[in-house]
C-alpha cells in the first residue's frame, strides 16, 4: 500500500535545531511518522522533549553550539551508541543578521556562515559516513531559504549561506547517492518564527510580503511536516538534490 511508504517506523532522525519554530515541527512530524529523535541544540528543548514524549517516541537531547564543527564526530557518536544506527539527518539549525550590506561586519558574516553552512556540509559528511559503514543508505534534508532563489536586503551572510545550501545539496547528492543517501532541501518561505519576528513586526513591511503570497498568510511549522516527512521516506527514493519551495506561491508571483 502506498501509504506504507511514508512511514518512518523504526528510524531515527538527527534533528538540529529544533527547540522552537520549524525544527521544531519537523522533529515532531518525524515523530508522529514513526521515527525515534536526535536533538541537536545550543540549549535544552524542554517543549520539544515534552510533545515527542507523547508521541510514545523516543527522544536523545544533545547540547552543542554547531558553529564549531569540531563537536560533530563526539555528538554523532554519542548519538549512535545510544540509538544503534541513523537514518535521517535535518540540518535546520540556523541564524540570521540584519544589517545594511554597507556597513555588515566581518563577526556577522562569520557566524551566520559557521553555522548555516560550513555546519550543514560537515554534519552531512559524518552522517553520510556513518550511513555509508551502515550499507542501509539514508536521508539528508537541508533546510534552504526564499533567499537560496532571491537576493533580499539587509541579510547579505544569510542569502550567501543559504544560496550555498542549494548548491551543497546538489554537489551531495551528486557524490552519494550511489551509497543509496538522497539529499535534498526545503526551502521554507515567510514563516511566523523567531527568524521573522522583525519583520512581523513591523505592520507596514509585514502587510507588503503578505500582499505578495498567494495563500494570504504566514506559513508555520506544521506546514513543513508534510514535506520533510516525505522526502526522509521510501516515497522519495527517485529524488535527489532537489529543493522544495514550502512558500504559499511566493516564488510563482
Amino acid at each position: 500500500m502506498i501509504l506504507d511508504n511514508f512511514s518512518l517506523k523504526g528510524k531515527v532522525a538527527v534533528v538540529t535545531g529544533c527547540d522552537t519554530g520549524l525544527g521544531q515541527g519537523m522533529a515532531i512530524g518525524l515523530a508522529e511518522a514513526g521515527c525515534d529523535i536526535v536533538g541537536i541544540n545550543i540549549v535544552e528543548p524542554t517543549e520539544t522533549i515534552e510533545r515527542i514524549g507523547a508521541t510514545g517516541r523516543r527522544f536523545l537531547s544533545l547540547t552543542a553550539d554547531l558553529s564549531d564543527t569540531k563537536v560533530i564526530p563526539a555528538l554523532l557518536e554519542r548519538a549512535v551508541a545510544e540509538m544503534g544506527h541513523l537514518d535521517i539527518l535535518v540540518n535546520n539549525a540556523g541564524i540570521i543578521r540584519r544589517e545594511d550590506a554597507i556597513e555588515f561586519s566581518e563577526k556577522n558574516w562569520d557566524d551566520v556562515m559557521n553555522l548555516n553552512i560550513k555546519s550543514v556540509f560537515f554534519m552531512s559528511q559524518g552522517v553520510a559516513k556513518q550511513f555509508i559503514a551502515q550499507g542501509t543508505g539514508g536521508k539528508i534534508i537541508n533546510i534552504a531559504s526564499m533567499l537560496s532563489y532571491q537576493g533580499g536586503i539587509r541579510v547579505p551572510s544569510y542569502t550567501a549561506s543559504k544560496s550555498a545550501v542549494m548548491g551543497v545539496t546538489r554537489l551531495l547528492a551528486n557524490e552519494w547517492a550511489k551509497h543509496g543517501i538522497n539529499v535534498n532541501a526545503i526551502a521554507p518561505g515567510y514563516m511566523a518564527t523567531n527568524n521573522t519576528q522583525q519583520l512581523r513586526a513591523d505592520e507596514a513591511r509585514s502587510e507588503e510580503i503578505l500582499s505578495r503570497i498567494p495563500a494570504g498568510r504566514w506559513g508555520t511549522p506544521s506546514d513543513v511536516m508534510g514535506p520533510v516527512v516525505f522526502l526522509s521516506s521510501p516515497a522519495s527514493d527517485y529524488i535527489n538534490g532537489y529543493t522544495i519551495a514550502v512558500d504559499g506561491g511566493w516564488l510563482a508571483r
